[in-house]
């Protein structure tokens, strides 16, 4: 039986990529831990298949946390046993690389992003140099690895000569709750209030859209979306729900009407995106207003599930939502396409790749 360990940044409560991914490995008879931090509002670690493990550290942003984190995290790496070490992104990339070396143990990149093309990093010049340091001297070393969309792992495979596989940010698919119209047609957006995730559009956009839009989650733009909110004197219109745990977020999704992935084309990370909410809208039955983006294109081609945008623009974006809420038989045919894709593009298929990855790990 194979021993995985897994290393993060964040405290692994809200992390459904992670949860996914270990409990398949676990399930499939691997010896499973995830390592991330704890945070100073941390909920207590629920009872999953693998082992969860929270390093403290005094510091809780910043580069601070991040010295004190990937410290903590080598030294914590050298006394557990384990067959493989999986650093996700590159914020836990030279602990596991250090600690690999000197235990000969088998190294994987897990790319959930194209980090070093973030728009938050991107934005800061120094940090920029810094990340783009660690992927050019580190990412060639990492031979073993996968990447969330077919762009990205094209990207590495030119410029760094690794041959990562694909696997997608995909749902567990499970029954709905409901096929029946909402009394309410609400927006939703979820996951991370993060920069580049087009809440600096959307906002002005919901002055001329003629619905409400409910916002789930939580993040580095949080501050600027409540500023750009009460700006826009839309306090009744937009909603700040907060974080929700990932159990109960389904049923809420399919209480709403039309699902928001917003993305700035600002760096390969954002232009070459496959975000999760873009799949847990099709999961839930719901149709999207989605980014006209490469491997949005792609899945939109093959299911038509959404309506896709070519801007940002915020009168682009109301015209594009109000459209989609006032045609019912588009919106009908998009809802059924949803139940369709749904049965196609979810975990349960997605996890034999992961499987057989570490399976032919020797």
């Amino acid at each position: 039986m194979k021993r995985i360990v897994f290393t993060v940044t964040n405290d692994l409560t809200y992390d459904q990529r992670m949860i996914r991914i270990c409990g398949s490995l676990a399930n499939a008879g691997f010896k499973v831990s995830l390592i991330g931090a704890e945070k100073a509002n941390s909920s207590p670690i629920s009872v999953k298949s693998y082992q969860q493990i929270r390093l403290f550290s005094f510091f809780k942003k910043g580069f601070s946390f991040y010295a004190e984190y990937n410290i903590r995290l080598f030294f914590k790496l050298l006394f557990v046993k384990t067959d493989i070490i999986c650093c996700i992104d590159l914020d836990t990339m030279l602990p596991v690389w250090m600690a690999g070396k000197l235990k000969r143990t088998k190294l994987v990149y897990d790319a959930h992003e194209y980090f070093t093309q973030q728009k938050e990093v991107i934005s800061r010049p120094m940090v920029h140099l810094v990340w783009i340091w660690v992927e050019k001297t580190f990412v060639p070393k990492f031979k073993l690895g996968y990447t969330v969309s077919q762009s990205i792992a094209e990207v590495f495979k030119e410029r760094y000569g690794v041959d990562y596989a694909v696997i997608r940010n995909l749902p567990v698919v499970k029954p709905l709750l409901t096929q029946e119209f909402p009394t309410e047609k609400i927006l939703i957006y979820q996951g991370a209030v993060n920069e580049a995730r087009g809440l600096e559009y959307l906002i002005p956009a919901m002055e001329f859209i003629n619905a409400r839009s409910f916002i789930y989650g939580d993040g580095n733009f949080m501050a600027q979306t409540k500023s750009l909110i009460l700006k826009n004197n839309l306090s009744e219109k937009v909603i700040l729900k907060g974080k929700v745990l990932p159990e109960d977020l389904d049923a809420i999704t399919q209480e709403a009407y039309i699902g928001i992935n917003l993305v700035e084309n600002t760096g390969l990370n954002q232009y070459y995106s496959l975000a999760n909410k873009f799949f847990d809208y099709i999961q839930n039955g719901i149709p999207q207003i989605s980014m006209n983006f490469p491997e949005y294109r792609r899945i939109n081609q093959a299911f038509e599930v959404a309506i896709l945008l070519d801007d940002l623009l915020p009168e682009n974006i109301a015209t594009s939502i109000n459209g989609l809420l006032e045609d019912e038989m588009k919106y009908r045919q998009l809802q059924q396409n949803c139940l369709k894709a749904r049965q196609v593009l979810n975990w349960q298929h997605e996890e034999k790749i992961l499987i057989d990855f570490y399976k032919n790990i020797n």
